[in-house]
């Protein structure tokens, strides 16, 4: 009966996706399921692992994947608009950004032509722009994401950012992720769990919600949800919650944050972590460049970003904590575990930020041939019988994508990003059409392992086991 109605679900999503329509559920399951015990079925699957990659849409990288709805079936959401909503004649031009004092100016990316037509574009189809080089860096902000959906339309978002790169793509079937893909299950309909960066999507994956900061000054709150939203130097909503990035009042933090008031409290809320530290199941968050983090001597070169440290931001995990040295640990630490069979229950696990893949500072290529490294570790390592890995990315970087996420609560979900689940459990060759969110992970977990739920959203997700055949 189990299978039966897990492929009747992924019908309905496929019927949703081919409708041009929204889940008819908002994306999300059938109820509440608060769990109080393990899913039998989900009990040969002793250890999970979150490989969790930076700023890239699913038509990005995935957008000519063989059966998945890709970029063929963009229709009307590939021709983009001004802010007039009349279409452009050819997209605005491709701009490198940088930041000159208060302002960001764009110098123009001699790579590509002053004028290319208002469609979608293939990267690496330009000299000394494939893969391997690096790109500017767009805007992936909570309002401003919501305005670039455009109420579903998919078609503001060249307009939004003032730069063409956001409707540049790639030929991904070179990738060693896409190989794994092939292989095992593709999830071409999994949304980042809240509108806009890395810093909220990050902690929406720790506690399935957005941070509380009731007494942000003014110089960086929204003063109410009309045009002034989209200053860029908005962090905070009217009413005090923390949605763009910003450094935390606990170390590590950010370099440039240098006033006080402008720190995000230690937050308290129940995380993940917390869960399944109640219930006795180890845990580990790993992270590149912790360790040197720590000791205050990064290397700016490695990139390493306190706000991708989701954990770090709870009192729970605050320095000198017995919760800080227990699960918050180096990239290091890791590929030691993996190698000696001694991954806890539940990891996740956060390049620096050069191998991450985010625009700006990485390249595509160096963080996917990273990912693939450490997938084939715990594939040849002695956890793997027993092991489900999920490869995803944090949000899509201000990169376009043509399907319109489900629309469930004010903070998402948002776009669109590739997900991949390898698994001796995985169904293989497999392109898995159900509406996921960063959350579905949360979902997961929490069945494995008899957790309750951290909030609605993750109550209600798809929980990933139409990806699996667990007979």
């Amino acid at each position: 009966m189990k299978h039966k109605a897990a492929a009747a679900l992924a019908a309905a999503a496929l019927n949703a996706l081919t409708a041009c329509a929204p889940p008819p559920t908002g994306g999300q399951g059938p109820g509440p399921q608060p769990a109080t015990a393990t899913r039998p079925d989900l009990e040969r699957i002793r250890t999970i692992v979150v490989i969790y990659l930076e700023n890239r849409s699913f038509d990005n990288l995935y957008g000519l994947f063989p059966g998945a709805d890709g970029i063929a079936n963009a229709g009307t959401a590939a021709l983009q608009v001004d802010n007039d909503g009349k279409p452009y004649t050819w997209l605005p031009p491709i701009v490198t950004k940088r930041r000159v004092g208060d302002h960001e100016v764009g110098d123009p990316d001699t790579r590509f032509p002053n004028k290319l037509p208002n469609r979608p574009f293939r990267l690496d189809l330009f000299a000394r722009s494939g893969l391997d080089a690096l790109h500017s860096d767009m805007t992936h902000l909570f309002y401003h994401q919501q305005a670039q959906i455009n109420g579903g339309k998919m078609n503001k978002f060249a307009a939004v950012d003032e730069n063409g790169l956001v409707m540049g793509y790639f030929d991904g079937s070179k990738l060693p992720m896409w190989r794994y893909a092939r292989q095992f299950t593709l999830a071409d309909n999994f949304f980042h769990a809240a509108f806009g960066g890395s810093f909220l999507n990050h902690m929406w994956l720790a506690c399935a919600c957005t941070p509380v900061f009731r007494n942000a000054p003014d110089s960086i709150r929204a003063r109410d949800e009309g045009p002034g939203r989209l200053d860029k130097r908005i962090l905070v909503t009217p009413d005090g919650f923390a949605v763009n990035t910003i450094s935390s009042a606990i170390a590590p933090r950010h370099s440039w944050a240098k006033d006080p008031r402008e720190w995000l409290p230690a937050q308290t809320m129940p995380t993940i972590g917390d869960r399944l530290s109640e219930k006795g199941v180890g845990w580990a968050y790993y992270s590149g460049g912790w360790n040197d983090a720590l000791a205050g001597k990064s290397d700016p070169k490695v990139r390493f970003q306190a706000h991708h440290q989701p954990f770090a931001y709870f009192a729970n995990y605050g320095p000198d904590t017995e919760g800080r040295r227990r699960h918050l640990k180096d990239a290091e630490d890791f590929r030691r575990d993996i190698a000696a069979g001694t991954l806890p229950p539940v990891s996740f696990y956060k390049p620096v930020g050069v191998r991450n893949e985010h625009p700006g500072y990485a390249d595509v290529l160096s963080g996917d041939r990273e990912a693939a490294d450490l997938v084939k570790a715990i594939m040849d390592g002695p956890q793997w019988p027993g092991a489900l890995i999920i490869v995803t990315y944090d949000e899509n970087g201000g990169q376009w994508d043509h399907v319109a996420p489900p629309r469930v609560d004010r903070w998402g979900p948002g776009m669109r990003v590739p997900a991949i689940v390898i698994s001796p459990f995985a169904r293989r060759g497999f392109v898995d059409h159900t509406p996921y969110d960063t959350t579905s992970i949360l979902r997961l977990i929490e069945l494995r392992h008899g957790l309750a739920p951290l909030g609605p959203r993750d109550a209600r997700a798809y929980d990933l086991t139409n990806a699996l055949d667990l007979r």
